[in-house]
């Protein structure tokens, strides 16, 4: 019956009987089914979150070596709030229909939705207390539908603890619809009761800084006409696949250039990859069992009250896959696409999407590898192309996009691309930022702040017992004159095991070019004899900046260090924790737990590495009104996986040999005829020397 019920819901999305692959997001029916058992048991809600709980990893590995199994129950995760505004964690199986945990949890608050955050800037608006300090500060009375806010959560004032639901209103004036509010920031923050829909306090600073007087900066179209118009000298660049695409998909499993993935998505982490193969020679190949963005912190370094609150969890405290965009084609992805959309619940229980909120392309990636024999000028050259799968978030004024990209040659990347708008607090004129912000435009002071990103590699390199190394570009023992080191030049790959959790926390050293090799010793490279293993090339890694046992360093306990290595469990998945929203960081939750044997082996054995990288941002004026994209990016590489280089079975795009120099007879010319010289009077061959 509740097989049948399943496959009733997939006909209806897919117009096929069969049902979900065990790693689909839950359907909008399957997201109505399960708010209509919790319904019919426990009444009227607000839901906050209604998700898949990812099947038990051994259970899913047995499937997936043999699908002709029965599946893996599909399991709606639920967080709801009850009247009074208790917390409650649910487990239901859509397959039998039964609710199979319900537990009210005391002292936490769950993540903060679109609609809280909706809620906030009407009550605002209307509040007494508010309006007499915009009056303060500048902003006439009967102005007040030009007040704008930004809701953010509370993080964590002692004054307040966990069990009230809590915002904080960060404060804007906006004097025309189209004028940028970030140009024009307020100096008081209004707290907010999402149980009382009511404003409770308002933090006031010691020294009041007024309405800027400076004329708005925009970055709309009137606005840059106004300044001397767009550029006019900009060609067309046209991308066409006048063959279609190179990759195939069926359902949300990707097949492209000896690559398959899942792509999977959930509110909170947003993008999840599972089940990551390589076909080599036939031979497909397990390396990640599971990819995803898992959390991210982005601490302001202002030490003036109230801004030690401003560091937002995005991720854990209002939902990478929540705060989603809708794509738009030619725009924020360019090509022959293919898009997923994303289905949630809403507070009311009922279910909603977002279209387009996965990009799937194809891109050019430059020279794969090349060479040119300078003796004959034989030549190779090979472009490498890569498929990316993206999905771009606005957390207020920021906007993060997100490319998981594959390349041919079995690389990983993950690059991320900040942009958006700064967020920005009013200064008095001539007033000193010391050092905590810069003045980006007259009276907008954007203060210091990084943004830290946790990714979650669960290895399955050649199975799922990986060892992690430690890599570091070391100086060979021996002075110069020595024996062993004569000449002084001597240097290698020292690499460290880590065989337990305490081993494993360490930071990055560029001196070293420090590297982490996930490596399965169970399997050597035929050539190398070493074992098969990816390794994760990431430089940018600063240092968590608040210090230790301050409030940031006790939330975010998985910023700490660079990478933390655990043994895997199917309940460690969001490393900050479950819930995230004005936690106190004592005890610390997520990573820090879950170390706390630090004697636990990790050695051959299923485990997952957490790596937190990202950028340490000083504003300066070229990052306003708004901020040019700021990209980052880290490999995960084959090292000793593979024979030989992988790609070499992709077609050139010209090649010619030695021989084939000497007998003046023809080459291979693969070349793009879309190519063209541009200067007239030009000569020689495309591709060649």
């Amino acid at each position: 019956m509740a097989l049948d019920r399943l496959k009733s819901v997939a006909q209806h999305i897919t117009g096929s009987a069969d049902p979900p692959h065990p790693f689909d997001p839950l359907s909008r029916q399957e997201i109505e089914a399960a708010v209509s058992i919790l319904r019919a048991e426990h009444g009227k809600l607000h839901y906050n979150a209604v998700t898949l709980q990812e099947p038990r990893k051994a259970e899913m590995l047995k499937w997936l070596e043999d699908t002709s199994k029965p599946r893996p129950a599909r399991i709606a995760d639920i967080v709801a709030v009850i009247p009074g505004g208790k917390v409650c964690d649910g487990l239901v199986n859509l397959q039998t229909g039964k609710i199979v945990k319900w537990e009210i949890i005391d002292g936490v608050q769950p993540l903060i939705t679109m609609e809280d955050l909706n809620q906030v800037e009407a009550v605002v608006r209307k509040d007494p207390k508010v309006i007499e300090q915009c009056i303060l500060s500048g902003v006439p009375a009967d102005h007040m539908d030009q007040v704008y806010c930004d809701p953010w959560t509370i993080g964590y004032d002692h004054r307040f603890g966990s069990n009230v639901r809590l915002q904080q209103a960060l404060m804007y004036y906006r004097p025309h619809i189209d004028d940028s509010q970030y140009s024009f920031p307020l100096d008081f923050c209004p707290i907010f009761d999402a149980e009382k829909l009511a404003i409770i306090h308002i933090d006031i600073p010691e020294v009041r800084r007024p309405l800027s007087k400076a004329p708005p900066n925009n970055y709309h179209p009137a606005a840059i006409e106004k300044e001397g118009g767009y550029r006019t000298d900009i060609k067309p660049i046209n991308i066409t696949q006048p063959e279609g695409v190179s990759f195939k998909v069926e359902g949300r499993v990707i097949d492209w250039q000896n690559w398959k993935v899942h792509v999977g998505f959930n509110y909170k982490e947003g993008i999840v990859l599972n089940n990551i193969t390589y076909n080599d020679k036939g031979t497909e190949r397990p390396i990640f069992y599971r990819l995803s963005l898992a959390e991210m912190v982005v601490p302001y370094g202002n030490p003036e009250h109230p801004h030690q609150r401003k560091h937002a969890f995005d991720l854990g405290e209002y939902g990478g896959g929540y705060m989603t965009n809708s794509l738009s084609l030619g725009c924020d992805c360019k090509g022959a696409i293919h898009y997923l959309d994303a289905d949630f619940v809403n507070r009311a229980g009922e279910s909603t999407s977002i279209k387009n909120a996965i990009c799937i392309h194809e891109e050019d990636a430059g020279i794969l590898f090349k060479h040119t024999d300078f003796r004959d000028d034989s030549v190779i050259v090979t472009r490498g192309r890569k498929l990316i799968i993206s999905h771009i978030f606005t957390a207020a004024n920021y906007e993060y996009c997100v490319y998981w990209i594959f390349h041919q040659d079995g690389t990983v990347q993950l690059e991320i691309k900040l942009t958006g708008i700064l967020n920005t607090y009013v200064m008095n004129p001539g007033e000193d930022t010391h050092g905590w912000g810069t003045e980006v435009y007259p009276g907008v002071n954007a203060h210091n702040h990084q943004h830290l990103f946790c990714l979650r590699i669960d290895p399955n390199i050649d199975g799922p017992n990986n060892t992690v190394f430690q890599v570091d570009a070391t100086q060979g023992a021996g002075e110069v004159g020595s024996k062993e080191n004569p000449y002084g030049n001597a240097f290698y790959a020292k690499k460290t095991k880590y065989t337990t959790v305490g081993e494993a926390i360490s930071d990055y050293d560029g001196v070293t070019s420090r590297t982490w090799d996930m490596a399965n010793e169970n399997k050597l490279n035929p050539h190398s004899k070493r074992p098969v293993s990816y390794k994760l090339v990431s430089r940018e890694v600063p240092k968590l900046m608040p210090k230790e046992n301050s409030l940031v360093w006790k939330r975010a306990g998985f910023a700490r260090h660079a990478v933390h290595v655990t043994k895997y469990d199917d309940e460690q998945i969001l490393p900050a924790g479950r819930h995230v929203p004005q936690t106190s960081g004592e005890p610390s939750r997520g990573i820090p737990e879950w170390i706390s044997d630090a004697s636990a082996s990790i050695e051959n054995t299923d485990i997952v590495l957490w790596h937190t990288f990202g950028i340490t941002h000083f504003p300066a004026p070229e990052d306003f009104p708004i901020m040019p994209a700021e990209p980052m990016t880290l490999l995960l590489r084959p090292r000793n996986f593979f024979n030989k280089n992988p790609a070499l079975d992709v077609p050139p795009s010209y090649a010619s040999t030695p021989s084939q120099i000497l007998s003046g007879k023809g080459v291979m010319d693969a070349a793009d005829k879309m190519s063209k010289l541009v200067v007239t009077g030009s000569e020689g061959q495309c591709c060649a020397k």
